[in-house]
């Protein structure tokens, strides 16, 4: 099991503040922050960004509880400078899949998945 994710990045102000109002749709909040680095989360701060000299390139899927999570998650994410990689829908992944897709600022492919009908 993870205990958190982290991501590295040449352009902490612009990555910090795109998953601040990206995450706010799922609940997410700045839990900790240092020189540095910012920890988001629920209760601990599961995911991480920290200040590198190049950013790290990956896929991440954030689970929304309903769909209007995921539609939220999407228009906050392209409000603050991310790019469409796949707007919100059904998916024939499995059933009852719904979600989004954003390529983030530094370039990371973002997924917002429901599983809920």
């Amino acid at each position: 099991m993870l205990d958190h994710i982290g991501l590295r990045t040449a352009q902490m102000d612009t990555l910090v503040s795109f998953y601040k109002a990206a995450l706010a749709t799922l609940g997410y909040g700045v839990l900790m922050e240092f020189p540095g680095a910012v920890g988001f989360g629920r209760e601990t701060p599961d995911f991480c960004i920290g200040e590198a000299d190049k950013a790290s390139n990956i896929h991440l899927a954030f689970v929304a509880k309903e769909r209007a999570q995921v539609d939220a998650f999407y228009a906050a994410a392209l409000a603050q400078g991310g790019a469409d990689n796949g707007p919100p829908g059904e998916r024939d992944y499995a059933p009852n899949y719904y979600a989004a897709f954003v390529i983030d600022p530094d370039g990371n492919n973002l997924e917002i998945v429901c599983h809920s009908a």
